[in-house]
């Protein structure tokens, strides 16, 4: 991905709806510097899992000895290495601006099973960093207010849950995307483009919210829950995101979830 960004492009898009309160803040058009992710960090100040505050400096180069490399530097000194002009890293920098506690807890499980102090091996990436891993590149929140619809979702009941319940999932359900490798990917999308959902139960009220109070709240429920579960892949469930309502201009035909291809029956829970 080598084009420049056009943030006024990325505001009409609902695949980027999480981030356009950080985009909003970008004055111009192009890769922003560090000093200006920085200038954005200073607004709330957040902190990695081990209390150091949060900064986007340089990538390291070169081999480099254990505590400098990505996930151990950030944890140890809260800086997160990020390459310029680089929409890899770019968009990971506005995910930690919109979910800072969410990716401290990522960090920190990746932190914990390097150095042992989980039952994770140090010498291999093992379940968790996997699942770890999976969620921070193509991770979808999925909040819902709806015990059926979130089973339709894990049942890969595709037509019943986007198509024929279409207006319960409007009012029951909303998919937020956090991965950054999913956001490099929204920058064109394709159909075949499939997130990792983590359902997390909410009220209906939460529908009602801002979406301010709506990403303050998934921030810190997703913290809590990554503190102690989705321990494996397997607790992620598929979400092909040019099927939910209203991201596609194509999905507004029935015909549109025939495409088995993209809407696989999948594994049965």
């Amino acid at each position: 991905m080598n084009h420049l960004p056009r943030w006024d492009a990325l505001l009409q898009s609902k695949l980027f709806a999480p981030l356009h309160p950080v985009i909003g803040t970008i004055e111009q058009d192009g890769f922003p510097l560090l000093a200006d992710l920085n200038r954005m960090l200073a607004v709330h100040q957040p902190s990695v899992a081990s209390g150091r505050k949060l900064s986007f400096v340089a990538q390291g180069a070169g081999r480099l000895a254990f505590e400098s490399q990505y996930e151990p530097r950030c944890y140890l000194t809260g800086e997160v290495q990020t390459r310029q002009e680089n929409w890899h890293d770019l968009l990971n920098a506005l995910v930690w601006l919109t979910y800072p506690n969410a990716k401290a807890a990522i960090n920190a499980r990746h932190f914990q099973a390097l150095t042992g102090l989980t039952d994770e091996s140090t010498s291999q990436r093992g379940a968790v960093r996997d699942a770890s891993t999976l969620f921070d590149e193509s991770g979808v929140i999925v909040a819902c207010a709806d015990e059926e619809l979130a089973g339709l979702l894990q049942n890969f009941r595709w037509h019943e849950l986007f198509w024929q319940r279409r207006q319960a999932v409007r009012e029951r359900m909303g998919f937020y995307i956090f991965g950054h490798g999913l956001y490099e990917k929204a920058l064109q999308p394709y159909i075949g483009m499939t997130g990792q959902g983590l359902l997390l139960p909410v009220t209906q009220e939460f529908f009602s919210w801002t979406a301010e109070q709506q990403r303050a709240h998934l921030d810190c429920r997703l913290a809590d829950f990554l503190a102690g579960s989705c321990r494996t892949t397997r607790e992620l469930s598929p979400v092909p995101l040019l099927g939910i309502p209203g991201w596609s201009a194509d999905n507004e035909s029935e015909s549109y979830y025939d495409n088995t291809a993209y809407f696989r029956p999948g594994r049965q829970r």
